[in-house]
């Protein structure tokens, strides 16, 4: 009778010693997989931000040739493109792109007052091409974040936050918006 009351109690054990492995294990596959979102989120994004960089400089030349009198917003679009280019963390990327979104949106209105550059058939184009990949930076951006907040409420939640303390996991940063891009953009005549 000892023999099998030990015996039952080993087996309650084993399965308890199991179950908590079981969970352990899907704990941390769910971190590791929010982490990898996040990661491949903002990858997804690195990639528009490059195919628009890769943009910029025919949309640069396309208006160079009309807008004269609008030389420090080409410039200021050329010198945002070559921060991005030499940007090697998020937060330097991220910091170039919100100078590029504010420098577009300056451009896209200021070239309202240029009838004959609205006209040109490759501006029209580049135009386009610009603000697609604008409202599809938007998307990505929003996908990214909602994999932060995801991941950062997940760690901060128990039992979680026992296993990501022990796994060194601290929380990400959303993309935001500088206060400079939430203003309207002024065109001077």
């Amino acid at each position: 009778m000892a023999l099998g009351i030990a015996l039952v109690i080993g087996l309650i054990v084993l399965l308890f010693v199991i179950g908590f492995v079981v969970y352990f294990v899907s704990i941390y596959n769910s971190l590791i997989r929010l982490k990898n979102d996040i990661k491949k989120a903002w990858a997804n994004i690195d990639v528009m931000l490059k195919q628009r960089t890769d943009e910029l400089p025919k949309l640069i030349a396309s208006v160079k040739g009309y807008m004269k009198h609008e030389k420090g917003t080409l410039e200021e679009l050329t010198k945002a493109r070559t921060a991005f280019l030499s940007a090697t963390t998020m937060a330097a990327k991220a910091k170039a792109d919100n100078v590029i979104s504010g420098a577009l949106k300056t451009l896209f209105a200021v070239a309202e007052n240029y009838p004959n550059l609205k006209a040109n058939e490759n501006f029209i184009q580049l135009q386009g091409r610009i603000s697609g990949l604008e409202n599809e930076l938007a998307d990505r951006r929003e996908f990214y974040n909602d994999s932060v907040n995801t991941y950062n409420i997940r760690i901060q939640s128990i039992p979680d936050v026992i296993f990501a303390r022990m796994l060194g996991y601290v929380q990400e940063e959303m993309f935001k918006v500088t206060e400079a891009e939430k203003q309207d953009v002024k065109v001077e005549f």
